[in-house]
């Protein structure tokens, strides 16, 4: 076996057969298997999968149920993977056309890469805007420390992943950042893989973009703490907080919050600000 497709899912009705239509129509000349690893599902998840069994070649389910996370569901989709190199996407997205041929050609010349993220296809206009995410992504670079990528549209081969230790499953956000971090730690460059695409869903409504942007916002404070001692630079001071909170209040004093566009960018600054200050209070990290 020469790829292994793992898609973690949890409750993933609604939307893992969008990916699993597209994965039924990939072409590519060497031999590949799709595992779903269920983080314990309750809805129909299992029985959409089945429908694809005959359509997708070795298409299987592995239960990941005895631990919550998406980590950990991915640690258990690779450690039950034949193929020689891993490729990770997830249950609400969709990968274009000629994706798996072209991530299967970027791993037969390297150890780690990723494809190009298209945010278009199944988010609303709206809220591709506030993420300014119009253009897509590729590779994360010019960041706050080392490029990186999301686990959405991500390939590795097997040997770099068990020499990393996969996934870190005390991570519940961002953990495809400290994914790529550890392995460019041990020496693995990420390569870009423009042809590979994935139609990337976005939370379509302000109440879940809250939730989203605080969650990563205390996630990362986690990630920060562990990585800080490997030389990540200082991220978060108690300057950013105050002038986070002063931004925001002039922006409604001056009344530009104007309409559902703005409303959202500000609630994703706020979000992300008191999720950062909340994973400071909760892991005991002191922004100085």
């Amino acid at each position: 076996m020469k790829i292994s497709i793992i898609i973690p899912c949890l409750n993933a009705a609604e939307t893992i057969g969008v990916q699993l239509e597209a994965l039924a129509n990939q072409q590519w000349s060497q031999p590949w298997e799709v595992i779903i690893a269920d983080n314990g599902s309750t809805d129909n998840t299992a029985s959409i999968v089945e429908q694809y069994q005959t359509r997708i070649p070795n298409l299987r389910i592995v239960d990941a149920s005895d631990r919550k996370g998406a980590s950990h569901a991915r640690n258990i989709g690779a450690k039950a993977a034949q193929g020689e190199s891993l490729l990770f996407i997830d249950a609400d997205d969709e990968v274009a056309p000629g994706w798996l041929a072209a991530m299967g050609e970027a791993l037969a010349k390297n150890d780690f890469v990723t494809g190009h993220n298209d945010y278009n296809k199944l988010s609303d206009t709206w809220v591709v805007k506030c993420y300014q995410l119009e253009n897509g992504t590729g590779i994360m670079e010019n960041t706050y420390y080392l490029p990186f990528a999301g686990s959405g549209n991500l390939g590795i081969k097997r040997a770099i992943h068990e020499k990393i230790g996969g996934f870190d499953e005390a991570l519940y956000q961002s953990e495809d950042v400290d994914y790529c971090w550890r392995a460019y730690y041990v020496g693995t460059k990420l390569h870009y893989v423009p042809d590979a695409i994935a139609y990337i869903r976005l939370r379509g409504n302000l109440a879940s973009i809250y939730r989203r942007s605080w969650a990563v916002g205390e996630g990362v404070i986690l990630v920060y703490k562990k990585h800080r001692p490997l030389g990540m630079p200082q991220m978060v001071s108690w300057k950013t907080f105050l002038k986070t909170s002063f931004t925001l209040t002039i922006q409604i004093l001056l009344l530009q919050i104007r309409d559902k566009e703005s409303l959202a960018k500000w609630l994703m600054s706020l979000a992300w600000r008191g999720g950062q200050l909340w994973g400071c209070i909760k892991y005991q990290y002191l922004p100085i």
